[in-house]
């Protein structure tokens, strides 16, 4: 048995009759007509944990609309998707949300998913290097093994790639990615594997991945991304710009977002275990469970919290030019409904 939503409490405080003409005139509101269905995209990555609460407690349904969740395999197909409109809001990266944006997109980041959410994680051979003497084991590698660190990552503009294009060339000043270490893409999954195969040297990765990959005793943490870059954003619910003009539509999917936080908090393992359910493909209740414990776990709705580091994020996304200018939090948030259910 679920605890009650903020929305079934102001059913209690204002009653149902109330809510319903809000939630009617909200319907009928927007630039786009009525809002009664909505379809919500995700990836099935450990950092959308909200959506695995929503859809396993039931939260979608305090949205006033009927929604509709959509299973992605990739970051770039979803993208695509709500690039064309084919969904109404999904939760994926913010550097995605930044180039939509950037090239014209008229949506807006409703919520804040997760912060802080990575692993740097390496071999012993160059996690010991790197503790020792920082930014200059990168060249010490190299002088010892003939060739450069080998580093899987997901695609080029994800936030792992910025974020560790960041670490790389401002965090530790030692030089341009790609004349410092091999680079290659290597997906989460796929990177425990990869790893202890002998392919690559180090990764960037998230949970539950990074408790796999940990598991290994000739593994080694080299760094987390909140050290790295302290506050930055992972993932975000972001919404087509018809959804933004319908407040009622855009706050009751924000509360649900803000009462899966709150769930996820109070309920951790009753959450990864929701999480576990969804994603499948290998991540087990008891891994869902071990990666709730990660300093990379750090789930969170309020918009604003991650304002500041977004800035910083979108100067070195237009810096290393996957968008074309820097791409302004007036563009990039709507912090009207989450500020309306929380005040």
């Amino acid at each position: 048995m679920r605890s009650q939503t903020r929305r079934e409490l102001l059913r209690e405080s204002t009653g149902a009759a109330t809510l319903g003409l809000t939630a009617l005139a909200g319907c009928l509101g927007g630039d786009n007509g009525p809002i009664d269905s909505l379809t919500v995209a995700y990836v099935p990555i450990y950092p959308n944990m909200q959506h695995y609460v929503m859809e396993q407690e039931g939260f979608y349904d305090d949205v006033p609309a009927t929604v509709e969740t959509k299973r992605f395999s990739t970051g770039p197909s979803v993208v695509k998707a709500f690039a064309s409109g084919e969904v109404d809001a999904a939760l994926f990266g913010i550097t995605p949300s930044m180039v939509l944006v950037d090239k014209g997109k008229q949506a807006s980041i409703l919520a804040a998913n997760s912060r802080e959410g990575f692993k740097v994680l390496g071999t012993s051979t160059f996690a010991d290097l790197y503790a020792d003497h920082g930014a200059d084991a990168f060249s010490r590698f190299e002088a010892q093994h003939g060739r450069n660190v080998r580093f899987g990552a997901p695609p080029d503009g994800s936030v792992p790639d910025v974020v560790l294009r960041y670490w790389i060339e401002q965090d530790l000043g030692a030089g341009e990615l790609e004349s410092v270490v091999s680079k290659s893409k290597v997906p989460p999954a796929r990177a425990p594997q990869t790893m202890q195969a002998g392919d690559i040297d180090a990764t960037i990765i998230q949970e539950p991945f990074a408790t796999v990959i940990s598991d290994d005793e000739s593994v080694r943490e080299v760094a987390w991304s909140g050290n790295i870059l302290d506050g930055h954003p992972v993932a975000v619910l972001f919404a087509q710009k018809r959804v933004v003009d319908s407040p009622d539509v855009a706050e009751g999917l924000v509360s649900a977002h803000v009462d899966a936080t709150n769930f996820i908090r109070n309920n951790p393992e009753v959450a990864a275990r929701d999480a576990s359910t969804v994603i499948g493909s290998g991540v087990s209740d008891d891994l869902a469970v071990r990666a709730m414990e990660s300093t990379a776990s750090n789930f969170l709705s309020d918009p604003h919290a991650i304002s500041s580091q977004t800035e910083t994020m979108s100067q070195y996304v237009a810096d290393v030019g996957k968008t074309d200018g820097v791409v302004g939090n007036k563009r990039l948030f709507h912090f009207d409904a989450y500020d309306a259910i929380t005040q």
